[in-house]
């Protein structure tokens, strides 16, 4: 706790194992979960200086429009907040810390910043990010909320409300479909969510590896399994 501090002691703990199994100390490890808090720390204030107004821009979700990226963003952050949420319920703590990292993952890849939609975005999925960290390490959690502007919005951490999962962050404009070429994996194809089976055979014949292989040829058969793969048998 004095050198890493007691966040880094609790999250350590949390991860590692679930709680009713035994716990093997390592330092190394309690370096890993001491450099994600810190990951945490800097992000925040990182895009805190990009956007100061981060606790106003949570208010504005649902009145901005918003691009493809800060969908994909939300789809990203709605879909492991469910699963921390059950992991929560079910005391499953380590998954839970590892639902926060790919929340820290999600926020850090994203680099689209150039309009208030994709901010609001960013901003509200670091919001839920420091809600689902807060029972874990609640000294930091506590710190940016406050420090970042999430307070003067939405009020202290520790009444602040938990984060509800969007069902409508859940809902897709496009699916990432596999494209296989006689069974062997051969990259992926993109298509609207409401495509039916033929708009995504048409899809998977205009790729540029089923053309290369196909060289003029009709294709003997096209396998679809709806949201999940297309292929294409030459």
């Amino acid at each position: 706790i004095e050198k890493y501090g007691a966040d880094t002691a609790r999250l350590y703990t949390m991860f590692t194992a679930p709680p009713e199994a035994t716990l093997e100390w390592n330092d190394a490890a309690v370096e890993g979960s001491y450099r994600f808090l810190r990951r945490v720390w800097a992000f925040g204030h990182k895009l805190h200086a990009q956007t100061p107004q981060q606790g106003a821009l949570v208010s504005k979700l649902g009145t901005v429009a918003l691009g493809k990226a800060a969908k994909a963003l939300r789809l990203e952050v709605h879909t492991v907040l469910k699963q921390v949420d059950y992991d929560y319920q079910r005391m499953q703590y380590n998954t839970v810390v590892s639902g926060c990292m790919k929340l820290l993952n999600a926020l850090e890849d994203f680099k689209a910043l150039d309009d208030a939609g994709a901010q609001v975005a960013l901003v509200e999925g670091l919001g839920i990010l420091l809600r689902c960290l807060y029972p874990a390490t609640p000294h930091l959690s506590h710190g940016l909320w406050a420090e970042l502007g999430y307070a003067a919005s939405l009020g202290d951490l520790l009444d602040a409300a938990w984060p509800q999962v969007d069902p409508d962050a859940l809902v897709q404009d496009e699916l990432e479909l596999v494209l296989q070429i006689n069974g062997k994996l051969r990259g992926s194809v993109r298509v609207s969510a409401s495509a039916d089976k033929a708009a995504i055979e048409a899809a998977a014949l205009a790729c540029e590896a089923v053309q290369k292989q196909a060289n003029g040829a009709a294709p003997k058969k096209v396998i679809v399994v709806p949201g999940r793969l297309v292929n294409v048998v030459l």
